[in-house]
């Protein structure tokens, strides 16, 4: 491997080292580049291109995951986004970003490659090891677009790299950054800040969160059948796509108000329909499932009753709530319950760990008026049922594009 250097613009320094275990999925070597402006048109074009090959692609409608980083890169919502952005203030991207993308989310490195691009960055992205026919589908497109003539340009100073665990490679990527975004457990951060990288280099940390959900039982109840269904396909949407892993999918639903017991009685079962339909649980995901609702009952002095709907639905209702709340994770449709009457009965639960509140039937000025009055920590992040994996630009409490660009203070 070449030997750590820090980047020349426009020197000879090659910014992808020469080694058998680097796979590239998209894009070429870096050997120079400059930022460019924050949602430069050709950058905002470029992504257009992507998601209109995507939506094209049958094989993309196979994966939702995949629609909807194709829907989100269209033409209407990054223009939006640009939109939000602007200030009137002058800015450029910081340089070279490196991406450390989870192993566990498939497309989740596609959102961080064009957070990094629309910042105005050069970005070398690593893919997950594991493999993906997303990563595949994805990849395919963005290396299809970038040999178009008129993006020669992002081609040379962009690229998509796949390797597995090997420190080296990623201590050489590490020492020729100006940013750096890291998706991963909070060991992983510790690690990899752990190497040495330029004195203004960024880091941005997407370490692991805790979620959970609000619902307002009386709210409920008046719903349709219809509307029952739907609701309980978009609580699918935020917790058996991803197996509860991502960290914006909820392990504890709070129900709100007197009611609770009837809520349970229409919510659950539509949700058994839709799991029951779509959802297929492997054996060892079963055994491992059952485990730790094992160790649960053995652990647990809150437990107030297990209810199960065959092996795909398990509920866990505390009459308390322990102050490390977050350390009990639902897993392949696990899910813990509290019954409250306001919403601040669970303010002592959240900490710096927690990421989204998810909810239905109460107000959004409610839910932030309870994370600002009781000064909390954590939740970053408020939104309805059905759109906890909707990541965006603004996460972890991140203003992603600010962060990944500087401003020019001009007077």
């Amino acid at each position: 491997m070449a030997e750590l250097r820090t980047p020349k613009l426009g020197g000879v320094v090659t910014y992808i080292p020469n080694d058998s275990n680097l796979i590239f999925l998209a894009g070429s070597k870096i050997k120079s580049f400059r930022p460019f402006v924050p949602f430069d048109s050709i950058l905002i074009e470029f992504l257009i291109d992507i998601s209109s090959e995507l939506i094209k692609r049958p094989e993309s409608r196979t994966y939702p995951d995949i629609m909807a980083f194709a829907f989100w890169c269209r033409k209407a919502n990054i223009n939006k986004l640009k939109k939000r952005f602007e200030d009137g203030l002058f800015r450029l991207g910081l340089g070279l970003v490196f991406h450390i993308t989870p192993s566990n989310v498939p497309v989740n490195f596609a959102f961080s490659f064009v957070f990094g691009l629309l910042s105005g960055n050069s970005n070398i992205v690593r893919a997950p090891t594991k493999s993906f026919p997303q990563v595949d589908v994805i990849c395919e497109v963005i290396k299809s677009i970038l040999l178009l003539e008129k993006y020669d340009q992002i081609n040379s100073m962009n690229a998509i790299v796949k390797y597995s665990q090997k420190d080296k490679i990623t201590e050489y990527f590490s020492a020729n950054s100006n940013a750096r975004l890291i998706w991963g457990g909070d060991e992983t951060i510790r690690n990899i800040r752990n190497l040495s990288t330029p004195e203004r280099c960024v880091d941005i940390a997407f370490s692991d969160r805790y979620s959970f959900c609000v619902i307002e039982t009386e709210a409920l109840l008046e719903l349709d059948e219809r509307e029952l269904q739907l609701l309980a396909e978009h609580f699918y949407n935020d917790t058996y796509l991803m197996d509860q892993n991502a960290c914006s999918s909820p392990h504890l639903v709070v129900w709100l108000g007197k009611l609770g017991e009837r809520g349970k009685k229409r919510f659950w079962p539509a949700v058994y329909q839709v799991v029951r339909k779509k959802y297929g649980l492997p054996f060892v995901n079963a055994v491992d499932k059952f485990t730790s609702l094992c160790q649960n009952a053995i652990d647990l002095d809150q437990i107030k009753s297990i209810s199960t709907h065959g092996n795909l639905l398990c509920r866990i209702l505390m009459d308390t709530l322990p102050d490390n709340m977050d350390t009990l994770r639902g897993k392949f449709g696990c899910f813990y319950e509290f019954d409250a009457t306001d919403i601040n009965q669970v303010s002592h639960i959240v900490n710096k760990r927690y990421q989204t509140l998810t909810y239905f039937g109460v107000k959004k000025s409610y839910l932030t008026d309870f994370v600002v009055q009781n000064r909390l920590f954590g939740i970053d992040n408020i939104t309805p049922i059905g759109s906890a994996l909707d990541i965006g630009i603004f996460w972890d409490g991140y203003d992603i594009v600010r962060c990944l660009s500087r401003t020019i203070n001009v007077k």
